[in-house]
């Protein structure tokens, strides 16, 4: 009887491992697929930045905003390395080519949390050809 129950239960937790991997949405897939790039590249996950210290990190552009200033661009890229969101700051650029949402880049620079947000500016900075590449 117990033996029985034991491979009853056992059953039923790889059924539910099975259609819980079955039910994961793109954006958790790709969630996990950058957080493994980001382990395999060694550079720092998103949500471990500590403020003011120098960090290289790996991540896809989400969103590319030029704000305007009085007297200076800025160009503001928020990168997803799938712990969490940076913002990328370039000032005094209005675009830089290549950088595009769906880009998957490694940053390295400053980081300061502005409103919360961990964010670099003017970051030294290599556009990947694909996700680890």
């Amino acid at each position: 009887m117990t033996t029985e129950h034991t491979d009853q239960s056992g059953r039923a937790g790889l059924l539910s491992r099975v259609t819980a991997g079955l039910s994961r949405t793109e954006s958790e897939l790709e969630a996990r697929e950058l957080q493994e790039n980001t382990w395999r590249l060694g550079v720092t996950p998103i949500k471990n930045l500590v403020d003011r210290s120098e960090a290289s990190v790996c991540g896809a552009v989400r969103s590319v905003t030029l704000r305007p200033r009085v007297n200076v661009p800025a160009l503001v890229a928020e990168v997803y390395d799938g712990s969490k969101t940076l913002n990328v700051i370039w000032l005094g650029r209005r675009r830089i080519g290549g950088i595009v949402p769906g880009t998957y880049l490694t940053v390295h620079g400053r980081v300061t949390y502005r409103h919360g947000i961990p964010t670099i500016f003017n970051p030294a900075y290599e556009i990947r050809p694909a996700h680890g590449h």
